[in-house]
C-alpha cells in the first residue's frame, strides 16, 4: 500500500530531523497510513529546510508541537540519553510513541518510559528493525510449521566491538558503539528464540570477541563480535535436529533441510533425487523496481513504523517491539558490560 491508497491515517509529528530520518524514515511515510503534520528540530537552518522540502510545519520545541498541533503519534530519533525524557513528555501529552534505538542508555530510562507508558495508556513502538525485517519473520514462520522442531542454538555475527572497560563505560554513560547497535543481532537473537536467562562476555584487549546468551528455553546463543570488512556485513544461522536456517546480510534467507537419503559412505550425488531434501531460497527480486527490494522494507524500517501506525489506528499495544523487549535487550546490554567472563543471571 501507498500513503494515498489509505482512507485512514495516523496524524504524526516527528522529533529529530537528523541523518536517519531524513534517510530512512521520512521516505518510508510514503508507504504508510500516516500524514505527516509537523517536524521538531533543534537546529533551524536543517528544520527550514526539512520542512520546505516536506510542507509541514515546524517547531524547534517539541511541547510546543504538541499544545499546536492535533497529533495521534510522534516518532523520535534523537539520542539515547534523551528519549526517555522526551518521549516521557510525549506520552504525558497523550500521544503514542515510536523511539528509535536504542530506546534508552540503561534501564533506569526504560523503567521511566515504562511507568509513563502504562500511566498516561498510551503505546510505545521500539524501532527493532531486525524484528521486523521480512527474513526475520520467515525463520519465525519455518520455526511455527512445526516441520523444523528441536532448535538447539542461535548464532549472530555483527560487526561491532565492546568498550575495553565496560563497567566504566556503563557508569559513566558512554554512548559506546555496543549501546548504539548491539540490539540489532540481539533483536533478531530475541525475537527468533525467546527469553534470555543469562549472559556471558569474553572480549580481547580491542573489544572483539563473543557474547554467550543462555535462553530460557534451553537453546545456546553466540552474539560473535567480529571485525571484518567494510562495508560491514551482518548473518544469521539458527540450528535444529537436521535442520539449519541462514539469514545473510538480511536479504537472503537459506533453510538447509539435509538430504534425507544421505549415506557418507555411499552417496555418489550431491543432487539426490526428490524434493524433500536439500535447500530452500528466498531473496529480494532485483531485476525489477518493486517495494520488496528497496532497503526501507528489507531491513525492517517500513514494516516496523507500519506496525506503529497499527497500534495507532487500532490502539493496541504492541506484541513486537515493545517496552518489554527493549527491556530485556537493554538487560542484556548491560550484564554483557559488566560480565568480563563470568555468567550473569538476569532478574
Amino acid at each position: 500500500m501507498y500513503q494515498r491508497e489509505y482512507d485512514k491515517k495516523a496524524r504524526i509529528g516527528i522529533v529529530g530531523a537528523g541523518s536517519h530520518t531524513y534517510r530512512n524514515l521520512l521516505p518510508a511515510l510514503h508507504f504508510l497510513p500516516a500524514e505527516l503534520v509537523a517536524i521538531c528540530n533543534r537546529s533551524e537552518e536543517r528544520l527550514n529546510r526539512t520542512i520546505a522540502e516536506y510542507h509541514c510545519n515546524g517547531y524547534t520545541s517539541p511541547v510546543e508541537m504538541y499544545e499546536k498541533e492535533q497529533l495521534d503519534g510522534v516518532i523520535m530519533a534523537v539520542s539515547p540519553f534523551l528519549h526517555p525524557k522526551l518521549a516521557c513528555e510525549a506520552l504525558s501529552h497523550g500521544l503514542h510513541v515510536f523511539i528509535e534505538k536504542p530506546a534508552a542508555a540503561n534501564m533506569d530510562g526504560i523503567r521511566e518510559m515504562k511507568a509513563a507508558s502504562e500511566k498516561y495508556k498510551k503505546h510505545v513502538v521500539v524501532g527493532y528493525k531486525k524484528a521486523f525485517m521480512p527474513a526475520t519473520c520467515k525463520v519465525e514462520e519455518i520455526l511455527a510449521s512445526g516441520l523444523y522442531p528441536d532448535m538447539s542454538s542461535i548464532l549472530a555475527v555483527y560487526p561491532i566491538y565492546m568498550p575495553k572497560d565496560g563497567a566504566a563505560s556503563l557508569r559513566s554513560g558512554e554512548f559506546s558503539e555496543w549501546l548504539k547497535n548491539c540490539s540489532h543481532p540481539l533483536s533478531f537473537m530475541l525475537q527468533v528464540a525467546g527469553s534470555v536467562k543469562s549472559v556471558r562476555a569474553l572480549a580481547n584487549e580491542r573489544g572483539f570477541g563473543m557474547v554467550q546468551l543462555c535462553f530460557q528455553n534451553g537453546v545456546i546463543g553466540n552474539l560473535h563480535l567480529a571485525a571484518g570488512e567494510k562495508p560491514a556485513r551482518d548473518e544469521y544461522k539458527v540450528y535444529g535436529d537436521g535442520w539449519s536456517v541462514e539469514v545473510d546480510c538480511s536479504s537472503r534467507v537459506t533453510l538447509h533441510r539435509g538430504i534425507p537419503s544421505y549415506e557418507y559412505d555411499y552417496a555418489s550425488s550431491f543432487a539426490s533425487p526428490g524434493f524433500e531434501g536439500g535447500d530452500l531460497v528466498w531473496e529480494p527480486v532485483t531485476c525489477q523496481a518493486s517495494p520488496e527490494n528497496k532497503a526501507l522494507f528489507v531491513q525492517g524500517m517500513v514494516q516496523e513504523l507500519e506496525y506503529f501506525c497499527d497500534c495507532i489506528l487500532k490502539n493496541q499495544p504492541p506484541a513486537r517491539g515493545s517496552l518489554a523487549f527493549a527491556e530485556e535487550i537493554t538487560k542484556i546490554f548491560e550484564a554483557a558490560l559488566l560480565s568480563d567472563g563470568k555468567e550473569i543471571f538476569l532478574v
